[in-house]
C-alpha cells in the first residue's frame, strides 16, 4: 500500500504529483528544485547555492518519511549545463559518505521547471 509523504518544509508540488510516495520501506521522491519555502522564491545566485537548496529541500522530504541521506540508494540529477558538474558534485557529495554513497546518474537536459539549473530525485530504503 502506498503512503503519500508531504512536508511544509519543502516546496509544495506545482502540478498533479506528490512530494514523495512510500511503498513498504521504499521511498520514491519527486524532483526537488531550489525553491526556498520561507520566501517562495528560487535560490539561483550560483549553482552551488542552488544545489544546496535542492539538497536541503530533499532532506526535509526524507525526514518527513523518517529517513535520511544515508537511506538513499539511487539518485537522479538533471542539470541544464554539464559544465556545472564539478560544482554540483562538490555540494552534492557533502551530503554523503563516500563509502556508502548511492548509485547515481547525472543527465544534461535542455530545460527544467521554472528554468532552474538543477533538479534531483531519489529512491531511498529504510534500513
Amino acid at each position: 500500500m502506498k503512503k503519500i509523504i508531504t512536508t511544509d518544509k519543502a516546496p509544495a508540488p506545482i502540478g498533479p504529483y506528490n512530494q514523495a510516495i512510500l511503498v513498504g520501506d521504499t521511498l520514491y521522491t519527486s524532483g526537488q528544485i531550489a525553491i526556498d519555502v520561507k520566501t517562495g522564491e528560487l535560490v539561483n545566485n550560483s549553482i552551488e547555492e542552488e544545489t544546496e537548496q535542492v539538497m536541503e529541500n530533499m532532506k526535509h522530504v526524507l525526514q518527513a518519511a523518517g529517513m535520511s541521506f544515508g537511506d538513499i540508494v539511487k539518485t537522479t540529477i538533471y542539470i541544464k549545463n554539464m559544465g556545472d558538474f564539478a560544482k554540483i558534485n562538490s555540494v552534492y557529495g557533502s551530503y554523503f559518505d563516500d563509502a556508502t554513497a548511492p548509485a547515481r546518474e547525472t543527465v544534461e537536459v535542455s530545460r527544467l521547471p521554472k528554468d532552474v539549473n538543477i533538479e534531483v530525485s531519489v529512491i531511498a530504503i529504510k534500513g
